[in-house]
């Protein structure tokens, strides 16, 4: 019956209540976070937060994506990957996840096994590679790991994706102490804000004014 149909009352007639809650449209599956950062179901490696490594968690598997819990506790949303047309294992990942233990060993990004899926847009990717190509290993990939980092601290992504963009079509390499400049204030410079208490005699000081309002009118 399409969306929209009237029903029939000879057909009503034979209609059952429907149930309380809507069927359960999601397999549930327990997985351990490795020190990776991720966890692998169903031939798909997903990374997780950092701090989750070796926690187990309760993964609600849908056919667009996944709702992880600890406990009764929701804690993020993953889309679904597939496994490769040949079998293969695929990544989902998502380099906020991983940035902080890139920054401590960021050489490991020249092995990754999910590189390509770890950059968010395409010039991320190309910059890492016009660093390759300029430099040695180690400097390039220290300085593509702080890209990110950048690109995660300070929220932009997109803006900064935009300005390695033109950097790059000028034939120059990025600068990260220009680009850290650019995409300021940084959070370590940040004042910090003292909040003086209130003593909490002051409220009574105002209960006791209202009241005394309240006798007088």
């Amino acid at each position: 019956m399409e969306l929209g149909t009237k029903v029939q009352p000879a057909v009503r007639a034979h209609l059952q209540v429907l149930p309380e809650r809507r069927t359960t449209d999601f397999e549930e599956v327990i997985v351990t976070v490795s020190s990776t950062g991720g966890f692998t179901l169903r031939k798909v490696f997903y990374t997780v937060p950092s701090r989750l490594i070796g926690r187990r968690l309760r993964v609600r598997l849908f056919d667009d994506r996944l709702e992880v819990f600890m406990g009764g506790t929701h804690l993020l949303t993953l889309s679904r990957g597939r496994a490769q047309a040949n079998g293969k294992h695929d990544q989902v990942v998502n380099y906020h996840h991983v940035i902080h233990s890139l920054r401590k060993k960021p050489m490991a990004l020249l092995h990754l096994v999910y590189r390509d899926k770890l950059f968010p847009r395409p010039e991320y990717r190309r910059a890492f590679e016009a660093l390759c190509a300029a430099m040695p290993e180690r400097p390039a990939c220290k300085i593509t790991v702080e890209l990110l980092a950048l690109a995660h601290e300070r929220n932009c992504e997109g803006e900064l994706a935009s300005e390695l963009g033109q950097v790059l079509r000028s034939g120059s390499l990025p600068d990260l102490a220009t680009l850290r400049t650019k995409f300021s204030p940084d959070p370590a410079d940040l004042p910090q804000v003292w909040v003086q208490p209130v003593c909490l005699d002051s409220y009574q000081i105002l209960v006791e004014t209202r009241d005394m309002a309240g006798e007088r009118a």
